[in-house]
């Protein structure tokens, strides 16, 4: 499982060596709604690099259904925003057996492989459901670990009031949409989308919708940045919280595996 994660991380890595990046200024944020204007510029982002990629840690805890106790887990990915690609790995631990999981998504495609040990598959998530979800997590990506690149233009943005906006994320064929919550202070505080399904096992899905509500705020890097966010279902009894990150580290524009 990690050696096919590297070898997907070493393969995006490569095919953008020969990008070049530019400092994101205050004309490249006009066009945007002034919610999000005021985030990029709260975060740090203007004046600083655009973002071709970035590397992501996170811990926290995760679980598959309402009652269950979490499962502690640690997780790396990598993210790439021109030709977009996703390459994320977890490694978990529920009553000291390892499960370690990939989600993979690039080329408009996504996939979910879970394995206990490394050795059973518990779940082996694809399909159509798997593309549109996935493409949620994206935007989500860029939403709250990448601000830069919210100047991205298959984001079609719609101002909703002063503290919110609607934004419909395209990526080829693939189209998805969310709504964006910001604080008094300016602060991105949850999204909430229609688009992504609830699954364990890959086989059956459920439409539900998803938020991520954000829990802190932390200064990284010289960036204003979210650091931790709870992973929300809306059943229709009741909320179901399966997961909750805290970021450890993050880089942007890298060169290198590590």
């Amino acid at each position: 499982m990690k050696k096919e994660y590297r070898e997907a991380v070493l393969k995006a890595l490569d095919s953008t060596k020969e990008q070049k990046t530019e400092i994101l200024t205050e004309a490249d944020i006009q066009h945007l709604p002034g919610a999000v204007k005021k985030y990029l510029l709260l975060t740090g982002v203007v004046g600083k690099e655009k973002v071709m990629n970035f590397r992501a840690e996170f811990m926290g805890g995760i679980r598959s259904g309402p009652g269950e106790k979490y499962m502690s887990l640690r997780s790396v990915q990598y993210n790439f925003i021109k030709d977009l690609t996703r390459i994320f790995h977890i490694v978990a631990k529920k009553m000291g057996i390892p499960a370690v999981g990939n989600h993979i998504y690039r080329d408009q495609k996504a996939i979910m492989l879970i394995k206990i040990l490394g050795l059973f598959t518990v779940s082996d998530a694809k399909g159509w459901q798997m593309d549109q979800g996935e493409t949620v997590t994206v935007f989500n990506d860029m939403c709250f670990i990448a601000p830069a690149s919210l100047i991205d233009k298959r984001i079609e943005w719609k101002e909703i009031d002063a503290k919110s906006v609607s934004a419909r994320f395209t990526n080829g064929g693939i189209s998805v949409t969310a709504t964006l919550f910001f604080n008094v202070k300016g602060e991105l505080v949850n999204f909430i989308s229609n688009d992504r399904f609830e699954t364990t096992d890959g086989k059956s899905y459920n439409n539900y919708p998803w938020s991520t509500p954000v829990i802190s705020y932390a200064d990284i890097n010289g960036y204003h940045l979210p650091s931790g966010a709870k992973l929300i279902y809306k059943h229709p009894d009741e909320d179901f919280c399966y997961g909750e990150f805290r970021l450890v580290s993050l880089e942007y524009n890298c060169r290198d595996y590590r």
